[in-house]
């Protein structure tokens, strides 16, 4: 009786053009699920079509241009004008800038950030940047590396961005004198009326401060929106906040992967002496009082330098 009861229903369906478990739906028949999560008794999980389409049309190819683009554009701009150069060369004698724990927690954030913009390539533009050279095996073993590696960078960069974030946030407060920065470029062009001029900058200059709050601003996005995706069994997003928080997350990953590649060149190859106060935490008086004068200043005014000898 049952079977015959089952078949009459499925030539029911057929004969409505439902499929038989549509079917049971419409004679209000329910069923279970071992789901705890908020939306287990949604028969249909809809969603805007528009968020799947956004990650292929152009947020993949965006962030490789991001990350590809800074890199050819800031290369080239380094061949032709060169770096910002010691107009006194240097002094021999250097002042402390960043206490040990600042430059712990800066490449504790760093290098995590980096391993994660490789492997967000990888896995959000794989396809779309490597997919000729390697094929769909190859893009598919890359995102399997890089899946896991993303995964677990993802916590260490949480965590000391957040530090760095409230560690550094007074260095960052904007003054009146960062509009002349930027109007000067912060002095760092070798060329035309620019040459030569050294604005007056603070511990952070008008051009780090705009990295720094940028990357605050998005670098939240990305951490909570990398949350949501990390640890879906405790957030419970529907589909949409699902779709949503990829998108977030990469719009935010675009952003802050164009300014890391700006930050790294201003560091590394634009700005003489530059570099070592990240690695040694001292830099150079002569390049205190030629790009932090505002600081350098405040710093002698109280007292509060501590040198020592390069």
């Amino acid at each position: 009786m049952a079977a015959q009861a089952a078949e009459v229903e499925g030539a029911q369906a057929k004969t409505e053009g439902l499929n038989p478990l549509w079917l049971q739906v419409k004679n209000g028949e329910t069923g279970t699920t071992q789901s705890n999560g908020s939306f287990h008794a949604s028969l249909i999980n809809t969603y805007d079509p528009g968020l799947i389409q956004a990650r292929p049309s152009w947020i993949a190819p965006a962030l490789a241009l991001a990350l590809f683009g800074m890199i050819l554009v800031f290369a080239v701009f380094s061949l032709v004008n060169g770096a910002a150069k010691l107009e006194k060369g240097f002094s021999g004698v250097e002042v402390l800038r960043w206490p040990k724990v600042d430059i712990v927690i800066h490449w504790l954030m760093a290098i995590p950030c980096l391993l994660l913009i490789v492997t967000g390539l990888a896995l959000l533009s794989g396809r779309f940047v490597f997919g000729d050279y390697l094929g769909a095996e190859g893009v598919g073993a890359l995102a399997g590396i890089a899946k896991p590696v993303h995964d677990y960078m993802a916590v260490p960069f949480s965590i000391f961005a957040i530090l760095a974030m409230l560690r550094w946030m007074k260095h960052n407060i904007p003054a009146r004198y960062d509009l002349k920065w930027f109007l000067v470029v912060g002095g760092y062009l070798n060329f035309g009326p620019f040459k030569g001029k050294h604005p007056d900058s603070g511990f952070s200059n008008a051009g780090e401060k705009l990295w720094f709050w940028c990357f605050t601003l998005f670098g939240l996005a990305l951490i909570g929106s990398g949350a949501v995706m990390l640890f879906p069994e405790y957030i419970n997003p529907s589909r949409t906040a699902s779709l949503t928080a990829i998108m977030i997350h990469g719009a935010s990953a675009i952003i802050l992967t164009g300014f890391t590649v700006v930050h790294i060149f201003m560091a590394t190859v634009l700005s003489e002496g530059g570099f070592r106060s990240m690695v040694t935490g001292y830099c150079d008086e002569n390049w205190a009082k030629q790009h932090h004068n505002v600081w350098y200043d405040e710093l002698k005014a109280k007292g509060n330098i501590e040198y020592r000898e390069a």
